[in-house]
């Protein structure tokens, strides 16, 4: 397969997968199971990141809002590209207090590693939001637009640039090389634990480019940090408030014609009660009324996408078979 067979892909690669629902509230009477102890809340990927900033802005939802009538801690478990996370959670069979957020790596991880778990070896609690994906390189450099940065790289031949990313043979490495498939880019993939390292390490001039997520880079962003030259979406985000998703054009308006958009979902172990699940279910669903997460999917430039129950399962057990078709055109399988 040839990286512009790999391209095209990734860029139908959630094609009919997008689905809006929002489940059906339970009545109180049916949801008698509450948690007995203190929650923990596993993320699969290092601190600063995208998935850390999210669990750890539920947390604090949770708790101010008087939301669960025990705590809840975040536990960063980042080894071997999150699967220490994973099976923490798939090795906890039955336990009710434990919930894990999921990205990308939930697909990637087991492919590139061999670790040997699944998305169905846990069960799905909800998905809470679709993370977008941007070009980012530093302010100061002379780049104004992604086909003049893209066309730099390519006429400096290989590994002149350099394009950090949260781990290896994950999300921000496959969008590399579809990159390098739809250009003649050729990058130097600098691997990182977490998305605020990388966002760092662009700030930092370390690296050339990333492919952060916007939670990850706005800060530096509206601080005049970093650039944004295009966004990984079908279509321009549309996103209310002050910071001005809207004004970044999408790669394929800079001649990239590719998109990615990661899964912020919530899985818990297997070998719960339904009423477990509901539980947990409506607990997001409360905190995704409050003013809190509004904002804090405003300033990440998240599609707010939610689904739980059968259409979740089928739309995971879909970007599963996606991911499996990427990583093996991309060559990350393990050996």
């Amino acid at each position: 397969m040839t990286k512009h067979g790999f391209k095209k892909s990734l860029v139908s690669m959630f094609a009919g997968a997008s689905i809006l629902s929002i489940g059906v509230a339970l009545p109180d009477d049916a949801r008698a199971w509450e948690p007995t102890k203190t929650v923990e809340f596993i993320v699969p990927a290092g601190t600063g990141g995208g998935a850390d900033q999210m669990s750890r802005m539920i947390q604090g939802i949770v708790q101010k809002h008087g939301l669960m009538n025990q705590s809840m801690v975040v536990i960063n478990k980042s080894g071997g590209a999150g699967a220490e996370g994973f099976m923490d959670v798939v090795q906890d069979k039955g336990n009710e207090h434990k919930l894990i957020i999921t990205l990308s790596n939930l697909f990637t991880t087991p492919l590139a590693t061999g670790v040997p778990f699944s998305h169905e070896d846990m069960t799905p609690v909800a998905m809470l939001a679709l993370d977008n994906f941007v070009l980012w390189v530093k302010a100061d450099t002379e780049y104004k637009t992604a086909k003049e940065y893209l066309d730099a790289v390519a006429a400096a031949g290989p590994d002149k640039f350099q394009m950090g990313g949260t781990g290896s043979k994950q999300e921000d490495q496959i969008i590399t090389v579809a990159i390098e498939g739809a250009t003649e880019a050729d990058f130097t993939y600098v691997p990182f634990d977490g998305g605020g390292d990388v966002a760092a390490a662009v700030v930092g001039g370390h690296i050339s480019s990333s492919v952060n997520n916007p939670i990850e880079q706005v800060s530096h962003w509206q601080g005049g940090r970093t650039r944004p030259l295009c966004v990984f979406a079908e279509k321009r985000l549309e996103v209310e408030g002050d910071v001005p998703w809207g004004d970044i054009p999408t790669c394929e308006e800079a001649g990239v014609p590719m998109k990615y958009q990661m899964l912020r979902g919530i899985f818990m172990p297997a070998g719960v009660d339904q009423e477990v699940v509901d539980y947990y279910v409506e607990l997001f669903k409360k905190v995704r009324e409050q003013p809190e997460w509004k904002e804090f999917m405003k300033s990440g430039a998240f599609t707010q996408t939610f689904m739980s129950g059968d259409e979740y399962k089928a739309w995971v057990a879909n970007a599963a078979e996606v991911h499996k078709k990427l990583m093996t055109e991309a060559g990350f399988l393990a050996k």
